[in-house]
């Protein structure tokens, strides 16, 4: 799922190398850290944050299959 979620933030920013996808792991939850650069978070998070609900509604239907719920945080 980090790779799926790696893929979908490095389409959508200028400065790829400065990604970071922090993976913390519980027994039924799985939350993501997501870090960009400051010039991207605009980008990942959308007018209104519907870029960013839309990243999590998607990632939310994948960890539904392994039965595990996912949150995302986005840190500037």
């Amino acid at each position: 799922m980090k790779e799926i979620l790696k893929i979908i933030i490095s389409n959508l920013v200028d400065d790829k190398n400065a990604v970071e996808i922090n993976q913390i792991d519980d027994e039924k939850s799985i939350v993501f850290e997501v870090k960009v650069a400051d010039s991207d978070m605009g980008k990942v998070i959308g007018r209104q944050g519907t870029l960013a609900k839309a990243i999590r509604t998607v990632m939310k239907s994948i960890a539904g299959k392994e039965h595990k719920k996912i949150s995302i945080e986005f840190i500037g």
